[in-house]
């Protein structure tokens, strides 16, 4: 299998062109462009600080901060195409785990990254928060992760 990317025509991406919110994640688009250092190795981060899905069973809306890390090969993702995803969870019905590892394995299966990690830090629901983190493979020597950044939930105390 070739690593090599193809080519990305940029009247296929939503970047530079209006665009409406994709009703769910399944039908939302996850576009890719091509990396320009695609040998070397670095660090990727998007935050969403204010990532809203629905609880499965009340319908009462959910709240996360997500932090997705990833090391590119070939490909990014791109930044736009990445906020509408996010977006389209606004109406749909998940548990935190499973929203959590859905994004990751979307991104995952769209760039094709050399590693990726994500952090779904989920404020309390029912009284308890519940963290979610998964990751592929191994880290690749040599690259600099920070630290995530999320503090423990502590409500107000």
């Amino acid at each position: 299998m070739s690593r090599k990317p193809r080519k990305t025509a940029a009247s296929s991406l939503q970047l530079g062109q209006p665009v409406k919110m994709p009703a769910s994640p399944d039908e939302a688009k996850l576009d890719r462009v091509p990396n320009p250092h695609p040998k070397d190795h670095y660090l990727v981060r998007f935050v969403a600080p204010e990532f809203t899905t629905l609880c499965p069973i009340t319908g009462q809306p959910d709240f996360a901060h997500l932090v997705l890390d990833y090391v590119p090969g070939d490909w990014l993702v791109e930044s736009k195409a990445l906020k509408l995803y996010l977006a389209s969870f606004r109406n749909h019905g998940g548990f935190h785990e499973d929203c959590t590892i859905s994004i990751a394995k979307r991104v995952a299966k769209e760039i094709k990254p050399r590693w990726l990690r994500i952090g779904g830090y989920w404020y309390p629901r029912g009284g308890i928060p519940i963290d979610v983190f998964w990751q592929t493979g191994t880290l690749p020597k040599g690259v600099w992760v920070p630290d995530q950044g999320v503090a423990p939930y502590r409500g107000r105390g």
